[in-house]
């Protein structure tokens, strides 16, 4: 019998053009709706509309992935791209920024300040929006770049562990549970850290990158069977029974997507740091293999939100992010480590993704569903952000040899 996956979908012409125009209909739906003309981004509900319009709070996260993938944008040749590059750069700079006490602001509304905390994940977006800024000659990337850095440095990076802590005051006193340390805002500085080398050549960022995914993953995730643990203590002892009522961004238990996302980052780090990390590759597929063993629902389709510590389905909605960390991270695999297994699945996610999570009718994607495939908004409001499902569809259409800012670059560099 002729094997099915002998011909990989990322090379042939239709996906590939159907990649394309998923991603333009991405940027045609956030483009304009989302740009609030008091700084920043609105949130949006299912048909493209501000949701609470007059004063919504805008998190530093979502104006630094507008950035980010804005830039994208800019470097695809999309007119109109470098405004919201620019748009998100300034409320960045002129109002996430402490220009008292240095670092960057949580949330803002109209009138400023919401949430001062200072908080390392939305730190990490702030490396990661100056890295792309900076490949596409944005005039704020240079001092934005050197700030963030700094702060991330002498704020956030604690060297006897070779990760940043989790969060501080406005002033930069302790806040909340100060033993605590998070894998997510690590997870997500480890990809800006290879933004931020990728655009200046600075080989400090790859090795705090490589010291990063070197604990979490080789360490950690590696000796409980390739589960990638959420929640630590403040000497990144593993906490199972970790709490937090922000099922979001700290949800109990495991989170398979989050396996996926590593997956693929665990490569592009492999690649970008000369292959010497022989570990990374083998983590990469354990990892994805570990999350459709344990995360992915066989009979309805799409990755479990988490797991309990006994690997069973917790919380058993179904999020549009994992989804698009699977088709990144088994494209990857499938070019790194090419074999039927991450064919079949790439093909399965973006069969799921076209079917249920694709917003035919209204545009954008739905960002939530519960188990049965339906769409709903336990904890997502709307369609909040382009970033991860913009990857999903551009990832597959470059070279898995770094990030998309740096791949399509030096695709530009050769027409």
């Amino acid at each position: 019998m002729k094997n099915p996956y002998i011909q990989k979908w990322s090379g042939r012409t239709y996906h590939r053009d159907w990649l394309l125009a998923q991603a333009n209909g991405l940027f045609d739906f956030f483009q304009h709706n989302s740009i609030n003309s008091k700084g920043g981004f609105y949130d949006l509900d299912d048909i493209g509309r501000p949701l609470n319009a007059v004063g919504q709070i805008r998190p530093i996260h979502i104006a630094a992935r507008a950035v980010h993938c804005f830039a994208i944008g800019v470097l695809l040749g999309r007119p109109g791209a470098s405004a919201v590059v620019d748009h998100g750069m300034q409320y960045i700079w002129n109002h996430h920024r402490d220009s008292g006490n240095g670092g960057y602001f949580w949330s803002l509304d109209d009138n400023g300040p919401v949430d001062t905390s200072k908080q390392g994940y939305g730190h990490a977006f702030v490396l990661l929006a100056a890295s792309a800024a900076k490949t596409i000659g944005h005039p704020l990337a240079d001092p934005m770049l050197a700030d963030i850095s700094e702060v991330l440095a002498t704020r956030f990076w604690e060297s006897r562990h070779n990760a940043i802590a989790e969060e501080f005051t406005a002033d930069w006193q302790p806040l909340g549970r100060d033993d605590y340390r998070g894998q997510n805002s690590n997870m997500h500085l480890t990809e800006a850290l290879m933004a931020a080398f990728e655009a200046t050549g600075d080989r400090s960022y790859l090795a705090k990158a490589e010291s990063i995914s070197g604990l979490i993953i080789h360490r950690i995730a590696g000796s409980v069977g390739w589960r990638v643990a959420e929640h630590f203590s403040a000497d990144w002892d593993l906490d199972p029974h970790y709490y937090h009522p922000n099922e979001m961004f700290r949800p109990a238990g495991t989170t398979p997507g989050h396996w996926l996302e590593w997956s693929r980052l665990l490569l592009q780090l492999w690649v970008l740091g000369g292959r010497k990390h022989d570990w990374m590759p083998i983590a990469a597929k354990n990892l994805f293999a570990q999350s459709i063993a344990l995360g992915w629902d066989n009979e309805r389709g799409g990755f479990f939100y988490t797991l309990d510590w006994n690997d069973r389905p917790d919380k058993r909605h179904k999020l549009w992010w994992p989804v698009c960390e699977g088709a990144g991270a088994a494209h990857f695999l499938n070019e790194h480590l090419p074999s039927d297994f991450h064919e079949e699945y790439y093909r399965k996610i973006w069969d799921l993704i076209e079917r249920v999570f694709i917003d035919h009718k209204n545009g954008g994607w739905h960002e939530e569903l519960t188990e049965d495939l339906v769409p709903s908004h336990m904890l997502f409001p709307g369609k909040g952000d382009i970033y991860h499902a913009l990857q999903a569809c551009l990832i597959p259409l470059f070279p898995a040899t770094g990030s998309l800012t740096k791949v399509i670059a030096e695709a530009n560099g050769r027409i």
